[in-house]
C-alpha cells in the first residue's frame, strides 16, 4: 500500500462535530437546501466518511467526506454534505470522486448489471462571491449518452441572525462570523464599529437562551454551538484580538473539553453512581444486579434528555457496562 494522506481543516472539524453531536440540527439544514419537509423525528444513519482514492503514482490518498448519511422517512434517502471555506473549481472534482465512492459502497450487481445510487449532494460555502452559483452540476458523457446531476449550494454569509432563527438554521451559528470577516480590520481599531458585531452576537446568544427556556434545544446543544462558534472564531480572527475578545465575552469564552460534553459526562456518571449506590445498599449479588440495572436505565434516561441518538446510546451502554448487542437493546 502506498502513502496515505488524510485531508481536513478546522472548519471541516467543526462541521463534523455538529453533525455527530447535534444531529437534530441537521434536518432543518436539509429542508433548507433540498426543499424537503422533514419533521425532525426522522432517524439519521451516518455512513463511512473516509474513502481511499487511488492516485496515478500508485499511492492512495485518504479523504474524509464531511457527511454521508441516510434519512429514514418511509423510504431512505441518501445525502452527502460538504463544508467549503471558499468556492473553487476543484470542489466539483472532489464531489464527483466522493459521490462515486458513496454510490459504489451501496452498489449491487445482479444479472450482469451494476446498479449504483448517487446521493443528494450539497455544499455549504462559508464564503462566496457574486459569481458563485446557487447550484453546480456534474455532467457525464458516456457511450450510452449524457447524464448529469446537480449539487445544491448553501451560502452561509447570506443569512442574518433573524433568518437563522426564523428558519431554525442553528447549524449555521458557528459560521456566522464569516458574515463579518471583511470588517475585521475596521472593528479592531474602532470600538464604535465593533459594537455592530457585538450586538449581532448578543442577539445570537439571547436567541439560544430563549430556545433553551422554551425547551426547544438542550443545554448540551446550546453549549456545543457556543463552543464551536469560539473554535471558528479563534481560527478566522486569530490576528484580531479585540474582535475575538468582544465576541467571546458575549458567547461565553473558551471552554475546555467543551462544557457541553462535561454536562453530558457528569450526567452519565451521576446515573451510574446512583444505580450502583442503591445496589450496594440492597446487598451482595442481588444488590449489585439491581444497581447495575438502575445505573443503565439512569444513563439511558439522561442521554435521551440530551437528545443523543438511540444508536449512540446503545453503543455507549454496551461499552460502559459490558453488554452484548442483544442485552443493550432491552434498555432502549
Amino acid at each position: 500500500m502506498g502513502h496515505i494522506k488524510i485531508t481536513s481543516t478546522p472548519y471541516d472539524d467543526v462541521f463534523r462535530t455538529l453533525l455527530n453531536d447535534c444531529r437534530g440540527l441537521v434536518i432543518p439544514l436539509i429542508n433548507e437546501v433540498f426543499g424537503e419537509n422533514y419533521t425532525g423525528a426522522e432517524e439519521i444513519t451516518f455512513s463511512q466518511n473516509e474513502h481511499f482514492l487511488n492516485q496515478q503514482d500508485g499511492n492512495e490518498e485518504g479523504r474524509v467526506t464531511d457527511a454521508s448519511f441516510l434519512i429514514h422517512s418511509g423510504e431512505a434517502k441518501k445525502y452527502h454534505l460538504e463544508c467549503q471555506s471558499s468556492a473553487d473549481d476543484s470542489m466539483l472534482v472532489r464531489f464527483f470522486e466522493y459521490d462515486t465512492q458513496i454510490a459504489l459502497d451501496g452498489g449491487e450487481v445482479e444479472g450482469g448489471v451494476l446498479t449504483v445510487t448517487f446521493p443528494h449532494s450539497a455544499v455549504l460555502f462559508l464564503r462566496h462571491k457574486k459569481s458563485t452559483p446557487d447550484r453546480m452540476k456534474v455532467r457525464m458523457v458516456t457511450p450510452g449518452g449524457e447524464l448529469e446531476y446537480g449539487i445544491q449550494v448553501l451560502k452561509s454569509q447570506r443569512y442574518t441572525v433573524t433568518e437563522i432563527f426564523e428558519r431554525n438554521l442553528l447549524f449555521l451559528i458557528p459560521f456566522h462570523i464569516f458574515r463579518h470577516e471583511k470588517q475585521f480590520a475596521d472593528y479592531e481599531g474602532d470600538a464604535g464599529k465593533r459594537r455592530r458585531l457585538e450586538e449581532d452576537y448578543m442577539e445570537l446568544r439571547e436567541g439560544l437562551e430563549k430556545l433553551l427556556e422554551q425547551g426547544k434545544i438542550s443545554e448540551y446543544t446550546k453549549c456545543t454551538l457556543i463552543d464551536m462558534s469560539n473554535k471558528v472564531l479563534g481560527h478566522i480572527a486569530r490576528n484580531y484580538e479585540a474582535v475575538m475578545e468582544g465576541v467571546r465575552e458575549i458567547m461565553g469564552g473558551k471552554v475546555l473539553e467543551y462544557e457541553a460534553k462535561a454536562i453530558r459526562n457528569e450526567g452519565i456518571e451521576e446515573g451510574k453512581e446512583k444505580g450502583l449506590k442503591e445496589g450496594i445498599e440492597m446487598g451482595l449479588e442481588k444488590g449489585l444486579e439491581k444497581g447495575m440495572e438502575k445505573g443503565i436505565k439512569g444513563t439511558v434516561s439522561i442521554l435521551r434528555k440530551l437528545e443523543i441518538p438511540s444508536q449512540t446510546i446503545q453503543l455507549k451502554i454496551q461499552e460502559q457496562y459490558g453488554l452484548s448487542q442483544e442485552e443493550s437493546k432491552k434498555y432502549l
